[in-house]
């Protein structure tokens, strides 16, 4: 390829890049601009911190039950043969392409059958219930949370596991005192990554939970309540915190994958 004809492909590149970042960049603009100026105001009022917190408790809590099961699962799936892990896999990858709403509608079938009364029955209702968010927060990032799991442990050489096994390891000792410490970092990525996704999750919680305010607010749905009653203010204000809030778990979730990359190009322990 000619020198001119590289440089005139590169500069088009830059200006799709350009205009690429210009549409993130100018929703991000406009969640800035407009949401910080009215922050302190939607903060004194009841129902955003009651959205706040129910937000910030809901996903902490999803998101443990997301790891209790996305470790174990992405640790068996590594470890199947490649006929069996690969159907699961697309299985997974199936569950993260559907729209969230379709999430929720399965959720509210299976939870208004008889297994969501007898979850009621012994003091766990789902449907229009604050456990119902946890559960949709949950069944939204547990393929994600397994997919990120699951790279991570592919980052750590199985040879050091079958060492430990020779010298006198078993299974359970090898796995928490080999790997899990080998991918730490990733892994804590990854819960802060999921913990993120968590706190914006909304489709599959409309449909399972609805939208009611100060019983199963969150600040998606108080985003929602307040576009419906024509406060984009109040919405506005809401975009920020979760705005706010994901760039800080991001902005760590990024440095702890730095620190893991530049472990592995400098060979540093």
């Amino acid at each position: 390829m000619k020198k001119g004809s590289r440089n005139g492909f590169q500069f088009l590149c830059f200006l799709l890049t350009i205009c690429a970042f210009l549409l993130i960049g100018g929703n991000i603009l406009v969640i800035v601009l407009r949401g910080a100026k009215s922050l302190a105001q939607c903060l004194r009022s009841p129902n955003t911190r009651f959205a706040l917190r129910l937000s910030m408790k809901t996903a902490a809590i999803s998101t443990l039950f997301c790891f209790l099961l996305a470790i174990p699962t992405a640790y068996t799936l590594m470890r199947l043969p490649n006929r069996l892990s690969r159907p699961l896999e697309i299985a997974l990858e199936l569950t993260m392409s559907l729209p969230n709403i379709v999430l929720g509608l399965s959720l509210l079938i299976l939870c208004s059958s008889i297994l969501g009364g007898f979850l009621k029955k012994i003091g766990l209702p789902i449907v229009f219930n604050q456990n119902g968010i946890i559960l949709a927060q949950l069944v939204v990032n547990l393929p994600f949370a397994v997919k990120l799991t699951a790279t991570a442990f592919r980052d750590v050489d199985p040879k050091l596991e079958k060492v430990a096994g020779l010298l006198g390891a078993g299974a359970a000792h090898s796995f928490f005192l080999v790997t899990l410490p080998l991918c730490k970092n990733a892994l804590i990525s990854t819960v802060l990554l999921v913990w993120s996704r968590a706190l914006g999750e909304f489709g599959a919680t409309l449909m399972l939970v609805g939208v009611t305010r100060m019983k199963t607010e969150t600040l998606p749905a108080g985003i929602y309540l307040n576009v419906s009653v024509n406060d984009l203010t109040g919405a506005l204000a809401c975009a920020f915190l979760l705005l706010v809030i994901s760039a800080a778990a991001h902005t760590l979730a990024s440095v702890l994958s730095g620190r893991k990359a530049n472990r592995y190009r400098y060979g540093s322990n």
